[in-house]
């Protein structure tokens, strides 16, 4: 039962359950009030990697100390976040690009230059 909780695990969970909310919030609006495709990427990926993990360690914390065993699911979506949101992120980003220099679009970044390096003998 929730009551029985002692009140260091609850104000612990409690925390960081409204600051992961908090950072996904911000990731949220970052979304809505960013101009472009590319500044927007950037804010919910803050969202869920930071405001996901808080939530997800909280769930972690809660259910293992309530059930007196580790739970490892929340380990699991979290390794499983971490690793295809920068992913993602990168592949919309390319995908993006290409299309708006195939495009003739402005203001998007030009292919950087490419040097000849001389070899050192």
């Amino acid at each position: 039962m929730i009551s029985d909780l002692p009140l260091w695990l609850s104000i612990l969970v409690s925390a960081f359950v409204v600051l992961g909310a908090l950072l996904t919030m911000a990731g949220c609006f970052g979304l809505i009030r960013l101009k472009s495709f590319y500044l927007r990427i950037h804010g919910p990926t803050m969202g869920t990697s930071m405001g996901g993990g808080l939530i997800l360690l909280a769930s972690a914390i809660y259910f293992t100390v309530t059930r007196e065993r580790l739970v490892v699911h929340e380990l699991v979506i979290f390794l499983f976040v971490t690793l295809t949101t920068p992913v993602t992120l990168m592949l919309l980003a390319r995908a993006t690009l290409f299309r708006d220099r195939v495009e003739g679009n402005a203001g998007v970044p030009q292919r950087p230059e490419k040097t000849e390096t001389s070899a050192s003998p």
